[in-house]
């Protein structure tokens, strides 16, 4: 009995592998060869048609080597089924090869918004139009960048035939700049869908990815309510204090002599006195540091991104203000924008700011700071925005001290909510004591470089990254005075 099942079993092992070799491992390769060159491969139906067959193959073969009244019977079921069945299941294989083969290929066009945000979905829609008179099953996928973001492709549904399909996704970018996006990839098969084919379709596209400027337009609406104290941000008019002429007004009591036009006076036989308002036309320069040490993450975003939103509210305030605003940046990204004028300047702010990226290099304020007296011969009020460390000492304060005998300079400190969180942690034992004693000395080596940046005449403002854009506007406005 031992040796009887013994034999059957090598017997249905030698099957089974003279199977493989002639029903398997023949459609394998010819289904790589119809890939690699028509980009046509078998699908799911046509893989388990396959098996299918070989399994009644097999079935038929070793019934073969049973001997009993009934096998006969069921071996010729068996037989026929696999022919003819075989034969049948190779024809329409055949038939539906040939029609994907000659059917017309769907195309795609892309409309994409006119700008994204980086964080931020927008909609993107593809129109895929079927010029063939079949309907088609369609797998949709679009040419993604790895830092793009979506999670409703890819899309499968139906293509009606000689009509088009419109699909609408949200696509958000984590990353600034600009973009590529590649041909649309799209595979489709026959109502057999026996085979798929994938073809790429539709033109490449290279979009912009802005930084999130939604604190601008949130400050643009309530500044058009006349309401910008709901932001924090408390704009000043010290009347009488600055230099720039506004109006005649009648003499009012409190006012000084020097105010009096007396011109006016003896015209009008009344005491006539000159109202000034703020100056306009200044000079704002935003130094913004694009080197290693901005690459921190804080709150799921880049340090480096909490900064340039914070400089565009900023460059958005200074020149509702009627400033000009320019842009220096440094640390492995060096570039210059000179001083634009005029709220309708943000677009250009914009465009210029949008790529910034941050580099492995190290931060060079001494170069910088050769740079911008090179470049800004007018006095300005200079705002460095930068992540200061314990360790740079003379290698900060020594070039903004010469940079202060010329201009005004502000120092925009970007505090880590990490160690700001490491600082307000429990104390639970010796580690996190240790943590907390590590943390405190960090934080005393900063405030020491701020202390004695400010013993030299340097403003500084150290703010969390949530904090930052509307304290550094805040201090914008009581700094703009003495420009």
């Amino acid at each position: 009995m031992n040796e009887s099942l013994t034999f059957l079993l090598t017997a249905v092992y030698s099957e089974f592998l003279l199977g493989l070799s002639k029903y398997i491992l023949l459609p394998l390769l010819v289904s790589t060869v119809t890939w690699k060159f028509l980009s046509i491969k078998p699908s799911g139906r046509m893989l388990a048609g396959v098996g299918v067959w070989v399994v009644i193959w097999l079935s038929w073969r070793t019934l073969a080597l049973v001997e009993a009244d009934w096998v006969d019977s069921v071996r010729s079921v068996l037989g026929y089924s696999w022919s003819y069945g075989g034969l049948f299941f190779v024809a329409l294989a055949v038939l539906d090869f040939i029609i994907l083969l000659v059917l017309p290929k769907p195309t795609s066009t892309r409309s994409l918004p006119t700008r994204f945000a980086s964080g931020v979905s927008a909609d993107v829609e593809v129109k895929v139009s079927n010029p063939s008179a079949f309907s088609m099953k369609m797998l949709f996928h679009d040419g993604l960048p790895k830092e793009a973001v979506c999670e409703e492709l890819p899309w499968q549904g139906i293509l009606p035939s000689r009509g088009y399909t419109k699909i609408t996704y949200p696509l958000e970018f984590n990353e600034r700049g600009d973009t590529l996006l590649e041909a649309c990839y799209i595979q489709f098969s026959t109502k057999l869908a026996l085979w798929t084919r994938q073809v790429r379709t539709g033109d490449e596209q290279i979009t912009k990815v802005y930084p999130n400027y939604e604190p601008i337009v949130r400050y643009a609406l309530l500044s058009m309510e006349s309401s910008p104290e709901q932001m924090g941000i408390v704009t000043k008019n010290r009347v009488g204090m600055s230099k720039e002429f506004h109006q005649l007004r009648d003499y009012q009591l409190g006012d000084m002599l020097s105010q009096i036009d007396w011109k006016a006076t003896s015209k009008h036989r009344n005491l006539i006195s000159r109202d000034y308002q703020e100056q306009k036309d200044q000079n704002v320069i935003l130094a913004i540091d694009c080197g290693r040490r901005m690459r921190a993450i804080d709150g799921g975003v880049p340090q480096f991104d909490h900064c340039l939103n914070a400089m565009l509210l900023l460059s958005y305030v200074a020149l509702r203000q009627g400033d000009h605003v320019g842009i220096l940046s440094f640390g492995g990204t060096e570039r210059w924008l000179p001083p634009v004028k005029g709220v309708q300047s943000m677009t250009t702010i914009l465009n210029h700011m949008y790529d910034y990226q941050t580099s492995p290099s190290p931060s060079d304020f001494s170069e910088a700071a050769e740079r911008l007296l090179t470049r800004q011969r007018r006095r300005a009020l200079v705002i460095l925005i930068t992540n200061v460390r314990g360790e740079d000492g003379d290698d900060l304060v020594e070039p903004l001290r010469r940079m202060r005998q010329k201009h005004v300079v502000m120092v925009a400190n970007i505090r880590e909510k990490e160690v700001m969180d490491k600082f307000e942690k429990e104390v639970k034992g010796l580690d996190d004591a240790l943590s907390l004693a590590a943390t405190q000395i960090y934080l005393d080596e900063r405030a020491g470089v701020l202390r004695q940046l400010e013993s030299h005449g340097v403003s500084t403002v150290d703010a969390t990254a949530e904090q930052l854009p509307v304290a550094l506007a805040n201090r914008y406005l009581a700094e703009r005075e003495t420009v």
